[in-house]
């Protein structure tokens, strides 16, 4: 994994922080943004996260374990998909982390980044598609 490819982008949030960090900690709000996808947590770091579902007719079980969680400002955990076409050992978890910022009149700064891919190209579509899918997150 070459941690020096990062997807990264921010978007302003009309929302305080605690209702942006409910979003992104609520696996039937997750649901919504991320293809259906099964999310199992207790978000405590240490713990494992499980993405699970299926996307164009295949199953997935993608998964990571918490690394940090710090209440309505950070969230972090390595990921590891098997979309990637990597095999599943630590070398190939890339890591990704979720930032709220409180900022006037109640709004948010939710920063998005996935460091660690395999190789430009994943980089490249994560980072093209960030845009839109933040527009997701914040719609909802």
């Amino acid at each position: 994994m070459n941690y020096d490819l990062t997807a990264t982008e921010t978007i302003e949030v009309n929302a305080p922080a605690e209702k942006v960090w409910q979003v992104l900690t609520t696996p039937e709000l997750i649901k919504e943004y991320l293809f259906g996808t099964n999310t199992i947590t207790d978000w405590k770091p240490g713990s494992e996260i499980i993405f699970q579902g299926e996307y164009e007719g295949k199953q997935y079980r993608d998964k990571g374990i918490i690394l940090e969680n710090e209440l309505n400002r950070k969230i972090s955990y390595s990921y590891w998909s098997g979309f990637s076409g990597l095999e599943d050992k630590p070398e190939n978890y890339s890591t990704v982390t979720y930032t709220l910022e409180p900022v006037e009149n109640g709004k948010t700064k939710f920063t998005w980044t996935q460091k660690g891919f395999s190789n430009e190209k994943g980089q490249q579509h994560s980072q093209s598609g960030m845009k839109a899918f933040l527009e997701q997150i914040k719609g909802i």
